[in-house]
């Protein structure tokens, strides 16, 4: 993989890691798009490395209150539980997933059928809670759905967002706990995926794919963060089921 490449591709994951239109889906395309072979398993640890330090350090703040304050420790323990799920899944249906479940048509599929629930989540959700309000079963439902998000085209952020959105947060907040869902299980799959990386690790382009990553998805937070205060999530509804149309056509 080439520096052109690496940074293509990261700035592809940051923008759509953390927006609900599926990471997977855009690292499946572009690369197709573009005639470059895929970019293997080294380089997709590089860009969750990437954006998982860009949830780290923007939610800096929420961690350390997390981990050191007496009355956020229950929310910890439930973001532990809330991580199993997908930690389970991922181990029952990883060969599935990085096998047959990449091609083209099951893509589609999840784009737009979760696109469909994302657009009628955002219409029907009562948004009247904060993610301050949370409970233990609140986050149990969110975990489930992130383990949904294994599937390529599925998105984690689009799965947790919705879920949110269903058991009645505000867009912002169920984005925000998403986000901070999402820094045990990318972290953990970090550390499992990188006994795979090698030497790899030490060249140039693995660290333009990571710090393009980080940039990118660093922007995207605090953007759409911002965005989700007052705007609706419909128009990412409308891109993910025309995506998965065009995804359709291309493996006719």
């Amino acid at each position: 993989m080439g520096h052109l490449q690496a940074a293509v591709l990261g700035i592809v994951q940051g923008l759509t890691e953390f927006l609900p239109v599926s990471s997977s889906a855009h690292l499946i395309l572009v690369p197709r798009l573009f005639g470059w072979p895929d970019q293997g398993l080294a380089a997709d640890v590089a860009l969750h490395l990437g954006t998982m330090a860009a949830l780290l350090l923007y939610f800096w703040k929420d961690w350390w209150r997390i981990l050191t304050e007496k009355d956020q420790r229950r929310l910890l323990g439930w973001l532990v539980l809330a991580s199993v799920p997908a930690a389970v899944l991922g181990v029952l249906v990883k060969d599935m997933v990085e096998g047959s479940l990449r091609g083209e048509a099951p893509v589609a599929v999840t784009l737009i059928g979760f696109g469909l629930l994302l657009g009628w989540a955002d219409r029907a959700g009562a948004r009247t809670r904060t993610w301050e309000s949370l409970d233990l079963e609140t986050c149990l439902w969110i975990g489930a759905a992130q383990a949904l998000a294994l599937f390529p085209g599925v998105s984690r952020s689009g799965a947790t967002i919705t879920a949110g959105l269903l058991l009645g947060l505000k867009r912002e907040d169920a984005a925000r706990f998403s986000f901070i869902l999402a820094v045990p299980i990318v972290f953990g799959a970090g550390v499992l995926e990188s006994k795979h990386l090698g030497e790899i690790a030490l060249t140039p382009a693995f660290w333009t794919a990571v710090l393009s990553a980080f940039a990118a998805g660093l922007a995207v937070i605090a953007v759409f963060l911002r965005y989700l205060r007052n705007g609706s999530l419909l128009a990412f509804a409308v891109y993910r089921v025309a995506l998965g149309a065009i995804l359709l056509a291309m493996g006719r």
